[in-house]
């Protein structure tokens, strides 16, 4: 049977990470996904995104096809439009007036055909004072408020250990994309999707932005605790660290009952989610003194018996090594013609009905002559404009 997203053709003009990243969860169910790049004697550099042969540049742009094609050139612009007209989706991540420039704004790109889906990403939105400072995740963080909640009290902001900025914006510009699409099917008509890293960063402190929107609360670094769910946070076992998430009346009643500290439950310090709130670090030093005692498994077993929230806190290797994780099988195993059988990352979404798709990352242009032919473009032109550096 077809894969779900098979009906839709997507130009891909992205590069980098939040571009590529939207772009790939619609390749990952079946888009017709066609990466442009520059030719290799108009921009000889390995371009932005790593290197081709990297682990994370074959993870970020599977499953889809490539072709060369020289925007700058007006030849080159005309093939464009060609593409666009039989398309459904274009996707870029250039600063905001660079579009106009090369002269694929919305406005333009409607005039070819009026169902397109123009998506945009940007580092600080299309318009407003900052809109064409280049946008990178780590700013994203800092301006959008994650690093002044992000580590240990006292020790200065933080990064996230990932690019949550670039990847949040990813996710949210192919949401957008989704629903354009949507509402095309009403409509008849596409639009103009747009998002940036700055927008989809306040976004995602999600209470943490809502603690000062409503009510006026400055959230500041709660390091592992949990700013308002007590007792959540790291504890030091016999032979390692415990993640022990319990917040609320009856997660506390639970863990008290599996620790075997009934004489702690009804202190008159703790009886209530504010006492505890307010006496945190006692009533974390009660729990550590009792998980030293034993090992994680030990814990992390009878916790979850009791239904309260733990486990313990893996490196990247161990996660991969755990029993559940390799039934749940994260990887994605693809064969790449010259790199051999790669494991890349799969996307976490399941459907009852349809495969996953499993193609690898192509090469520069590898699929130029096949896509141009099915737009219509005779071969002798194809030589031409190779001959022209167009393509």
């Amino acid at each position: 049977m077809p894969m779900p997203l098979s009906r839709f053709t997507v130009l891909d003009l992205t590069r980098v990470r939040s571009g590529p990243l939207a772009v790939r969860q619609l390749a990952d169910w079946g888009a017709n996904v066609i990466k442009i790049e520059a030719p290799e004697a108009v921009d000889g550099s390995k371009g932005m995104g790593g290197e081709r042969d990297g682990s994370d540049f074959q993870n970020t742009h599977r499953n889809k096809r490539g072709i060369t094609l020289n925007l700058k050139k007006p030849e080159g612009r005309e093939l464009f439009y060609t593409l666009v007209a039989k398309a459904d989706v274009v996707v870029e991540n250039y600063r905001p007036d660079v579009k106009a420039r090369l002269g694929i704004d919305y406005e333009r790109l409607r005039a070819v055909n009026k169902g397109i889906v123009l998506a945009s990403i940007s580092g600080f939105g299309q318009s407003g004072p900052y809109a064409r400072r280049p946008g990178f995740d780590q700013i994203a963080q800092g301006m959008g408020g994650l690093m002044s909640v992000t580590g240990l009290p006292g020790q200065g902001p933080v990064r996230a250990g990932i690019p949550i900025a670039d990847l949040s914006t990813g996710l949210y510009a192919a949401i957008g994309i989704l629903i354009a699409l949507l509402e095309r099917d009403v409509s008849g008509e596409g639009q103009w999707v747009h998002t940036s890293l700055l927008e989809a960063q306040i976004a995602m402190l999600d209470f943490q932005a809502t603690r000062w929107l409503i009510d006026e609360e400055r959230p500041g670094q709660a390091g592992n605790n949990h700013p308002t769910s007590i007792p959540t946070g790291l504890f030091r076992a016999r032979d390692g660290l415990l993640n022990l998430a319990g917040g609320g009346e009856s997660m506390w009643r639970r863990i008290c009952a599996a620790l075997e500290l009934g004489d702690v439950v009804d202190r008159a310090e703790f009886l209530s989610e504010g006492l505890r709130s307010k006496n945190r670090d006692a009533l974390n030093a009660v729990l550590q003194e009792r998980f030293i005692q034993n090992t994680v498994g030990h814990w992390v077993t009878l916790l979850n018996e009791a239904g309260v929230p733990c486990g313990p806190v893996y490196g990247v290797d161990e996660m991969f090594s755990d029993a559940h994780v390799e039934a749940l099988d994260m990887r994605l195993p693809v064969q790449h013609s010259r790199l051999g059988l790669l494991n890349l990352l799969r996307s976490p979404v399941s459907l009852s009905r349809g495969a996953r798709r499993a193609e690898p990352t192509p090469e520069r242009g590898e699929h130029t002559d096949a896509v141009l032919k099915e737009f219509g473009v005779a071969p002798e032109q194809i030589a031409t404009l190779r001959a022209q550096n167009v393509i």
